[in-house]
Order: structure tokens, then sequence, then C-alpha cells
């Protein structure tokens, strides 16, 4: 039983050691830590706000530029998850003509090393019919050495509004 506690317990410390330890630099040949992107939470809130000005322009192509070019989109108004950027790009184009625009109503934020995670509850009102969605989101981020890109963002429809 004890040989059995201390292989558990040896486990799980080999585990978050290896959490602690960071990947190379992409590119650098040598081993090494990666160099975290220093943020807040202001920054990461900037972000949805970034995302939802671009809804602003009514260009689809202004929007799907906040993704990274490996990402997924699980979107509102859309059955399969959305891959490539036509994929994105389509979406958006069909979403953009009610003219809608987020407002963040609840939402909690955590940081990682070149990575933070943004979610909650918001509400979309669209200009064009004059209706509101309350739904639910989840944003995942990734620093790419540049800006910071979404790598997946959920959106449903809260199921009770």
């Amino acid at each position: 039983m004890i040989t059995v506690r201390i292989v558990c317990v040896a486990g799980l410390i080999a585990s978050l050691g290896g959490c602690a330890t960071q990947p190379k630099e992409p590119g650098s040949g040598r081993a090494g830590t990666e160099r975290c992107k220093m943020t807040d939470e202001a920054e990461i809130r900037g972000l949805f706000e970034r995302w939802n000005h671009s809804l602003q322009t009514g260009d689809p192509h202004k929007v799907v530029e906040n993704y990274a070019p490996r990402s997924i989109l699980l979107a509102t108004q859309a059955n399969p998850p959305l891959i490539t950027v036509a994929e994105k790009e389509e979406y958006f184009h069909h979403f953009l003509e009610n003219r809608p625009s987020g407002t963040i109503d609840f939402r909690m934020i955590q940081i990682g090393c070149n990575s933070a995670f943004d979610a909650g509850l918001y509400t979309f009102e669209f200009a064009a019919t004059q209706k509101q969605v309350k739904a639910r989101f989840t944003y995942t981020y990734r620093w790419d050495g540049k800006q910071w890109l979404i790598t997946s963002h959920h959106s449903s429809v809260l199921p009770n509004p």
C-alpha cells in the first residue's frame, strides 16, 4: 500500500514538473524556455473589444483576422465546427447581415504563459432586426509572438432566456 502511494505521488510530481517546463523557442535549435508575453486582465478584456469592433466593420475577413490559422469556431448559429478561414468567413458573412454588437454581462479570465481564457455570458443586439440574444461564450487566445489570436471560440444561446 505504501509503495502504491509513493508511486502515485512520484507520478504526480513528475507530471507537475512537466507542466513547469516550457518548450524550446521555435526555430532556435536549442533547448530553452518559451518567453511568456506579460499581460493582464485589461489586455485580455480588450481582445473581445477588438473582435467586437471588427464585427462593426461588416467585413467577415476583418473578423476572421482575429483567429489563429489553426483555430476552431463553434458558433451559435452553425452546426458543424468551423475550422477553415473560408468556413469562418462564410459564417460571418451571414452573421454580420443583422449588424450585431456584443456586450459582456459576466466573465472570468485566466492567464497562462502565452495563452489566455475568457469565458462568461454576453448579449448581442442586432441593429437590423432589433432583436437581442443572450448567450454563453468561451474564447481561448494564444500569443503568436506579435499579437493575441483566438484559438477557440464557442458561443451558445442560453437555454432559458
